[in-house]
């Protein structure tokens, strides 16, 4: 599963870790994905979207239905 957000966009971000000795190597900072499914009454059916918690938070302001919309808007395939 691809670590990115279908509404905000949010990849994964690269650093490093960096050691007592200030030694570093190379580490991913993950994005804090869910699976989540919902029912959409314009599309008069469930969807089950890949979610960062402040892509959740973002379905909770502007509702299901505009959210799917602009999805739909850019191409991507529900």
């Amino acid at each position: 599963m691809s670590r990115t957000c279908q509404v905000t966009g949010a990849t994964p971000g690269f650093g490093h870790h960096v050691s007592h000795s200030h030694r570093r190597t190379k580490r991913r900072f993950d994005v804090n994905v869910q699976s989540k499914r919902y029912w959409v009454p314009s599309l008069n059916r469930h969807v089950t979207l890949t979610l960062s918690a402040r892509g959740i938070k973002t379905i909770d302001v502007r509702g299901i239905d505009a959210v799917v919309a602009e999805i739909l808007a850019r191409g991507e395939k529900l």
